[in-house]
């Protein structure tokens, strides 16, 4: 998916369900922070690009960018940028529902639902994204061909704004939710009972 399409998908979520980032406890985290260089006559100017994840643990998470001439004033930009992006994830007893795919430029990265007790197996910057999203189950791997923080973080993103809760899948499939629930056991990881 391309910069505009997940930018238009997170307004739209935005827009639809505001998110007050004043009424949550949230936890932030710094993914990455970059110096970059631009030679001017007079010499080299520096200036920092920070990405930060904050969460809330609940099913809440937003990223952002900073851009500053300084650390802390990048970092203090991103993680605003980050609230004003905060959306909203169903999740099932710590995990996600289902398996999503997501994808931007040329990163992509698979999520599906673990059992209980599994943990968190993910690594470089789709950890911190998850957890501070408050999954503690689940299983996942970058498939494409970068493994640049930004790209993954945004398809990480991608993927949970694609992920549906038990009431749409359910009305989707025109089923009642304990039904849909009762027979496939979602909260279970997705995997039939018998």
């Amino acid at each position: 998916m391309g910069v505009k399409n997940i930018e238009r998908l997170i307004e739209q979520r935005i827009k639809e369900n505001p998110i007050n980032p004043d009424l949550l406890q949230l936890e932030e985290k710094v993914v990455e922070i970059r110096r970059t260089t631009r030679v001017m006559e007079g010499g080299r100017r520096f200036s920092f690009s920070t990405l930060a994840i904050v969460g809330d643990k609940n099913g809440h998470v937003g990223f952002g960018h900073g851009k500053a001439r300084e650390v802390p004033p990048s970092i203090a930009k991103a993680i605003a940028d980050a609230k004003k992006r905060l959306i909203k994830v169903p999740l099932i007893e710590g995990t996600i529902p289902h398996d999503v795919i997501g994808e931007y430029d040329s990163a992509v990265v698979l999520l599906k639902p673990a059992r209980r007790g599994t943990g968190v197996v993910a690594g470089g910057p789709m950890r911190p994204v998850l957890e501070l999203l408050g999954v503690t189950d689940i299983l996942t791997k970058i498939i494409g061909r970068t493994t640049n923080p930004n790209a993954v973080v945004r398809a990480t993103f991608d993927a949970l704004l694609k992920i549906k809760s038990p009431e749409e899948v359910a009305k989707i499939r025109s089923i009642d939710e304990e039904v849909l629930l009762k027979n496939y056991k979602l909260y279970a990881g997705g995997v039939p009972v018998r």
